[in-house]
């Protein structure tokens, strides 16, 4: 069986994993790029972007795993685009331009389904209004026989773990405090109870957590 995997999903001390007042200037909201400024001097980002060079050490190489063996990414709505309610602009196709860096097939979860959009390299968003048993189906029998990438936001990881459907998560703890936006671990009292946990922490002053089934 594929396994579930979560990676780079930063936090804040207090928990949260994006900021409050996202829109289309502002994926993170009032967060900006603080919750993943350990992340972008990485080669691995610094590759996604198209730019030579990078640091290598502890932070890349955590960076680097969120992308070996994955077959299909699910996502919450939000990590697509700011919009709410019905879709009013079907020419938004996401942050990432024509090319984004999924290069496999994408599920979206959506109250209000659209046709899949197809883009360069490999990547289609697929836009389902499903439950994470539900999503996870559908993105198994696209997969492959691959594991299967729970990429965000925050909501959406919550709703796959309260429904015991991860099997690896990669949390990275940054040293900030946000004070408001969307909570991560909300609801999961006893979480690591179900895992394996790991930590590291790193000279750019972040932990990385990893909670592994056993």
């Amino acid at each position: 069986m594929s396994r579930v995997r979560v990676h780079n999903l930063s936090v804040s001390l207090d928990g949260f994993a994006t900021g409050e007042g996202q829109s289309m200037e502002a994926p993170f909201g009032h967060a900006g790029g603080r919750l993943h400024e350990w992340l972008f001097p990485t080669r691995t980002f610094r590759a996604m972007q198209g730019e030579p060079g990078g640091e290598t050490g502890a932070d890349d190489a955590f960076a680097a795993r969120h992308e070996a063996g994955i077959g299909a990414e699910i996502m919450g709505r939000n990590k697509f685009g700011p919009q709410r309610g019905p879709w009013t602009d079907h020419e938004w196709k996401g942050w990432w331009g024509p090319n984004p860096p999924f290069h496999t097939p994408v599920f979206v979860l959506t109250h209000y389904p659209r046709p899949s959009l197809e883009m360069e390299g490999g990547t289609t968003f697929h836009f389902v209004n499903a439950s994470p048993h539900e999503a996870l189906r559908l993105a198994r029998e696209a997969a492959g026989g691959l594991d299967i990438r729970i990429g965000g936001g925050p909501t959406t990881v919550r709703r796959f773990l309260e429904a015991d459907l991860i099997d690896h998560l990669h949390v990275v703890l940054v040293p900030i405090v946000l004070g408001r936006g969307v909570r991560l671990w909300d609801g999961l009292e006893g979480l690591e109870k179900r895992f394996h946990v790991e930590s590291v922490t790193t000279p750019s002053g972040v932990t990385h957590l990893t909670f592994t089934r056993p």
